[in-house]
């Protein structure tokens, strides 16, 4: 499909609004995955260039969210496998991935500190469930994989967090 360039394009219009709409959830999106902030602006930028050649054949089985940040999950993965990616520490603190309006609390703190101590796998469908607010379904589409695959994620994230943060074990006493 030829994209008509020129001022009132349909296309640009669209993608303009999905920037203004899903920029922040996108960026701290990819700054969960990839723990670089100047990484992931390049990587949000990236999921806007590959999102824009695609919208004309975007077929709206899934949200423009889903989409958009299942695109935005395929740049952090092919990012990650460049091979100079593997050999530098982008750690990023997960509480540095949110600007909150107040200080936040110790609770907050240490929660944001065990989040960034799952595995990539479990951090996406933290972060996606709790924080961008997709149902199980929507990340299974996110991310390309399964529902039970994802109850699967979340289920053994939650219980490393209680575990870490209530040392909870499970067993009853």
């Amino acid at each position: 499909m030829e994209v008509v360039q020129g001022p009132g394009n349909i296309l640009e219009e669209q993608l303009e609004r999905m920037v203004w709409e899903y920029e922040k959830d996108l960026l701290r999106i990819c700054c969960a995955y990839l723990r670089d902030t100047a990484l992931a602006q390049d990587a949000v930028q990236e999921t806007y260039m590959r999102a824009y050649k695609s919208l004309g054949t975007f077929r709206r089985d899934c949200s423009e969210k889903t989409w958009l940040m299942r695109i935005a999950m395929n740049v952090c993965k092919s990012f990650r496998w460049n091979a100079w990616y593997r050999f530098v520490d982008r750690r990023v603190p997960l509480d540095e991935l949110f600007i909150p309006s107040e200080s936040p609390s110790l609770e907050q703190i240490t929660l944001a500190s065990e989040i960034n101590r799952l595995s990539h796998k479990q951090i996406e469908v933290v972060l996606l469930y709790y924080y961008q607010d997709f149902n199980i379904r929507e990340i299974a589409q996110v991310l390309g994989i399964t529902t039970a695959a994802v109850s699967g994620r979340l289920n053994k994230a939650r219980s490393r967090l209680r575990i870490a943060l209530r040392g909870d074990d499970g067993d009853a006493r």
